[in-house]
């Protein structure tokens, strides 16, 4: 099964814009980059903030497909999604499908740290985050608490998360489409507002609009399609809990299990990765999936990022766009994790491509840590 087309909205500021029409600006852009006409889409696969997402996506763009999928756990929604349809084309079940996300969320209303979704107001506090979030725990205290144990039993320091946010700030300077150009060094980081100690403003993605589509279809369709194709070799998906006060531990996630399943099935191991494409929510995030994922040791993650193992010519180039970070994060990033992955192995990624691509991976993690999905893409099927 192969990605022959992705498009990309408009971004990262767009006030004339609703989430609907940058879903909409990226799915025709996703058509014609692939070749294909409208009609060609069978499948369409969405996560939103309100109920019947997909449902209203499809006909906004004028579908009646006959696969649908809403799955939506956060922000690795949209790697689920690509293991849903990877397994679904395999099947037979459906030809082509589009996978499709976008929000206006900066134009809309910018974030909200507590209880509430940007532009929603409060939200329905489910059991046991009924207890968790009136005592003043927030989305980023929640991650920081995490860090905390990270810090406590490995020795990982502050100094060593910021050194993920600034070199995926290297990689935002060459992005004309990032949020934030400008250079930073740890120091910047670590005197940024701290948010949730030991998290830093600069510790946490960005609020903006945006939004992306890939599309995806069979090989024997591909062949005919002008695009050069990518193909995925494997996916999987896993969760561990719901709240933070679930996690059976704040240092391991479930891409301990997506990792090693993931890799056997694509016939890889992660030495075998030419670029990673992380959900950077928070730079802890990036730091324990590196870990679980098998990148570094765990514990050693810290070490590892210090290294330049992210940059450009690194032993890792991750978040090559400039990431949640620094460069694009609406709502949700799942989904321009797989594009930026199809760009790098199509060598479309301009300067900040990574020579020789032929692997990458494509990370998603949603919830407080809850929900990860992993899927690896190559220039070459598996055989």
């Amino acid at each position: 099964m192969c990605v022959v087309g992705v498009g990309l909205s408009d971004g990262p500021r767009t006030p004339e814009m609703t989430g609907l029409m940058l879903e909409a600006q990226a799915f025709r852009r996703a058509l014609d980059d692939a070749g294909l006409a409208k009609s060609d889409v069978e499948g369409l696969a969405s996560a939103g903030y309100g109920g019947l997402h997909e449902v209203m996506l499809a006909e906004y763009l004028g579908l009646t497909p006959e696969w649908l999928d809403s799955t939506s756990c956060g922000g690795s929604s949209f790697e689920f999604h690509a293991q849903h349809a990877y397994r679904a084309i395999a099947a037979g079940d459906v030809d082509t499908v589009a996978i499709v996300y976008g929000n206006n969320e900066l134009s809309t209303a910018g974030r909200s740290l507590g209880t509430g979704r940007s532009g929603g107001g409060g939200i329905a506090l489910p059991h046991p985050m009924a207890y968790e979030l009136p005592t003043g725990l927030t989305l980023v205290g929640a991650y920081a608490m995490a860090a905390q144990r990270h810090m406590h039993e490995y020795g990982t320091t502050p100094e060593q998360l910021a050194s993920i946010s600034v070199q995926t700030r290297e990689h935002a300077a060459r992005n004309p489409h990032a949020m934030y150009r400008d250079p930073i060094t740890v120091d910047d980081v670590l005197g940024s507002k701290l948010v949730a100690d030991p998290l830093h403003k600069l510790d946490c993605c960005v609020v903006s609009d945006g939004g992306c589509c890939i599309i995806l279809t069979t090989e024997d369709r591909a062949r005919a399609l002008r695009a050069r194709p990518v193909f995925v070799r494997g996916a999987a998906g896993a969760m561990t809990h719901h709240s933070i006060q679930g996690m059976p531990d704040l240092t391991r996630t479930a891409a301990a299990v997506t990792g090693p399943k993931v890799f056997a099935e694509a016939g890889i191991t992660a030495a075998d990765v030419d670029t990673f494409q992380m959900y950077d929510s928070f730079t802890y995030t990036v730091l324990v999936c590196l870990e679980d994922l098998g990148f570094a040791p765990k514990g050693e993650g810290g070490p590892f990022v210090a290294s330049g193992a992210l940059r450009l010519g690194g032993a890792l180039p991750t978040n090559t766009d400039g990431g949640g970070l620094s460069a694009t994060h609406p709502g949700m990033r799942g989904l321009f994790l797989l594009c930026e992955a199809i760009r790098q192995l199509r060598g479309e990624a301009g300067d900040s491509q990574v020579s020789g691509a032929e692997i990458a991976v494509a990370h998603g993690s949603g919830g407080w840590l809850s929900s990860m999905a992993t899927v690896v893409l190559g220039t070459e099927p598996v055989r």
